[in-house]
């Protein structure tokens, strides 16, 4: 469940990378920064805000603007994160490509080892075919556990869709 803000200004602790707000200052007799978030729980020092003044329209608005403030603010939290793990993914992939054309290459003057070696007791167009039909196996059996592992894979975000289930009942919730 998303935190309780109070009616405590809400601010940006740098949620998002790069992020130029000043951290708020401390506040060292309540444990916790000044206009933040309490960790879901009430203290004796910060007490949630009277509202039985407040008309239905005005909390409603209240409500409107901090559940705004936290899409924005978990929005630039998950593209922050998705662009680090994007840079990350992309060393990576650099480095699998690098590993595969490696891996190419050593099948290919492995496989011409192989073709030279057969050649010493057969014909070289005998030790060529059977350097191919080694490989046509081995491609034949790649094909097939590929084709088992993709059709075992499910499209579907089925935690984000639970996750955004969840975030409509607390929503309703709110509301009410």
């Amino acid at each position: 469940m998303p935190p309780d803000y109070g009616d405590a200004s809400f601010t940006d602790h740098g949620a998002s990378a790069g992020a130029t707000a000043a951290a708020p200052a401390a506040d060292y007799s309540t444990g916790y920064e000044s206009g933040g978030y309490d960790g879901g729980g009430a203290t004796a020092a910060h007490q949630p805000p009277d509202v039985e003044d407040e008309s239905v329209g005005s909390l409603v608005g209240r409500l409107t603007t901090h559940v705004s403030q936290l899409m924005q603010q978990e929005l630039a939290l998950a593209k922050a994160e998705l662009r680090d793990e994007a840079k990350q993914a992309g060393k990576g992939a650099g480095m699998l490509a690098g590993a595969g054309f490696a891996g190419w290459m050593l099948a290919l003057f492995g496989s011409l080892t192989l073709m030279y070696l057969l050649d010493m007791g057969m014909n070289i167009t005998l030790a060529a075919l059977i350097v191919t039909l080694l490989w046509a196996a081995v491609a034949a059996a790649l094909f097939v556990m590929g084709r088992k592992q993709l059709k075992q894979v499910n499209p579907k975000p089925e935690q984000t869709v639970e996750s955004l289930k969840e975030d409509k009942e607390w929503l309703k919730a709110q509301k009410n």
